[in-house]
Formats: C-alpha cells, sequence, structure tokens
C-alpha cells in the first residue's frame, strides 16, 4: 500500500503556512486595496441618522451596489451599441450576455433589502429627506440607452451638470435596439425607413412593418441564426429588466405599504406603472405570430 504523500501545504492547529514566495512588503509595490481604492470606497458609507441606526449601513450599501452595477452595464452597453455599429455581432452580443448576468445579481440583491422590516426602516426614513432611486442617474441612463427615452427625466438633474450630460448623450444616441436594426438594415433585412430615420430621443414605438422581419427570422432560425440568438438574448435582457422592476416594486410594499414615495411619488402605484413599460415591442408581438 503507498505511503500517503505529506501535503505541501499542511493545516496545522487550524492555520496554513504562509508561502515564502508570497508578497508582504508593499511599500513600493500595488496593493490590492491600492489598486481598488479600499480607503475611498470603505469611507463613502456615512450613515446620517442619529443616534446611528444600525440598519442605515444597509440601505446605503444596498443602493450603492446597485449604482457600481449600473455603471458596469452602461460600460457594457456603450461597448454593445460600438460593436454594433462596427458589424461585430458576435461580440456585441458577450457584452448582452455579461449584462444578464449583472441583472440577476441585481434582482436577487433584493432579498437583502428585504431583511429590513417596515419598524427598523421607519426609525431612520425621515433622514433620506427627498432622495430616491428615481432620481438615479445611471438608471435612467440605462433606461434610455434600452430605449425607454424621456425628455421630461432631464430636469430631474438640473443641479448635476455631470449627470445631466452623461443623460443627454444617451438621449440623443440610439439605442441598443436601433444599433440592431441598422445592423441588420446593412445586412440586407427589411428594416421599414419609419425604423430607421426614426427621432431616437423619442420613446420607441412598435412597427409592424418590423414583426414581419422578425416573423421570417423566428420562422427559419437556422438560416439566421446570428440574428434569431440575438432576438433571444434581448427578449432576456428584456426579461431580467421586469423581474428587477417587480422585485422593487415587492419589497416596497412589503417595507412601505402603500406610502407616499421619498421623491413625492405615489410609491408602489407609481412603481407598478413601469411593469408596463417595454423595450423591445416587436420581439413579444411576433410570438402570436409563431405557429399560429
Amino acid at each position: 500500500m503507498p505511503e500517503p504523500v505529506e501535503s505541501e501545504q499542511p493545516v496545522a492547529e487550524n492555520t496554513r503556512r504562509i508561502e515564502a514566495s508570497v508578497v508582504t512588503d508593499f511599500s513600493d509595490r500595488m496593493s490590492y486595496g491600492g489598486y481598488l481604492d479600499l480607503s475611498t470606497l470603505l469611507s463613502a458609507q456615512r450613515p446620517i441618522s442619529r443616534p446611528e441606526h444600525h440598519d442605515e449601513l444597509l440601505f446605503i450599501v444596498q443602493h450603492q451596489t446597485t449604482e457600481l452595477w449600473l455603471k458596469l452595464v452602461l460600460h457594457e452597453l456603450e461597448t454593445a451599441c460600438e460593436l454594433l455599429r462596427d458589424d461585430q455581432l458576435a461580440p456585441a452580443l458577450k457584452c448582452i450576455a455579461r449584462v444578464k448576468h449583472i441583472q440577476k445579481t441585481l434582482t436577487e440583491q433584493w432579498s437583502v433589502l428585504a431583511t429590513l422590516t417596515p419598524t427598523e426602516y421607519a426609525q431612520f426614513r425621515g433622514v433620506l429627506g427627498n432622495a430616491s432611486g428615481f432620481q438615479s442617474y445611471q438608471y435612467r441612463a440605462v433606461e434610455f440607452m434600452l430605449g425607454n427615452k424621456d425628455k421630461r427625466m432631464l430636469s430631474i438633474f438640473d443641479d448635476d451638470p455631470g449627470a445631466k450630460e452623461l443623460l443627454v448623450t444617451a438621449l440623443e444616441a440610439p439605442s441598443v435596439y436601433d444599433e440592431f436594426l441598422r445592423y441588420l438594415h446593412r445586412r440586407g433585412y427589411a428594416i421599414p425607413e419609419t425604423v430607421l430615420d426614426r427621432d431616437v430621443t423619442q420613446p420607441y414605438r412598435m412597427d409592424d412593418g418590423l414583426v414581419d422581419v422578425f416573423a421570417g427570422v423566428y420562422a427559419d432560425p437556422a438560416e439566421h441564426w446570428g440574428v434569431y440568438e440575438t432576438c433571444e438574448e434581448l427578449v432576456d435582457i428584456e426579461d431580467n429588466f421586469q423581474m428587477w422592476r417587480f422585485r422593487h416594486l415587492q419589497v416596497v410594499t412589503r417595507t412601505i405599504g402603500h406610502k407616499t414615495g421619498t421623491g413625492g411619488s405615489t410609491g408602489v402605484d407609481f412603481l407598478r406603472r413601469a411593469l408596463d413599460l417595454t423595450f423591445f415591442p416587436e420581439l413579444y408581438a411576433v410570438r402570436t405570430r409563431i405557429g399560429g
């Protein structure tokens, strides 16, 4: 019977040996904390309730991490648009796939905020004043990049020139869907001129002629595989977005009921109406045609 081989890193007394090659002197090297600027990042959580309420840190971290993920979503969507403009569909799909995973993380983290009970939240909600997630300019920019344009939102950011500039850029640029449809036009698909020439600063509206185009794609997926796959990826994006909206609605409902939102909205009723918004209407309308 072979002798047991001693582990190269034996664990003794519930500790492990630190290898000699592990770098421990960062006096002149880049460290983990330095690279991530953790001193800045971890000092950005500043509860303002007095005395400080235990659960306010949860509330801040939840929303700050959401903003970090939204920053990455914007980064990926911007790149996807650039790639589509350059007729590089496959790498654009990689960006879209990453957005889908980020969306799932954003939706799942609502369960953490849901541990905040109505009683706990009521004890520090007053310090928020009129601060509200409705005022998230990155969230609004994501909506714009997916096609839900609304010029009225710009005035909310009159006192924040940087945020307003980002939103104006997103408002005036073609959405991901616009870029996809222009890509299809360049590939010979009969995209209606009304779609190609539309004012991209306006909310997207469904075009029946475009439903006809997608009906042809779905009738023969093998012939149009890349386009077919992209259509389904975009549907995934919208499904995930709706799941995020729904979880938001449910968490708000269980936390404040039907109270008015801190930003002045009707709260739950206002959030519920967002579920009727759509990004890619033709990709849902075509499903009625399939197999009919």
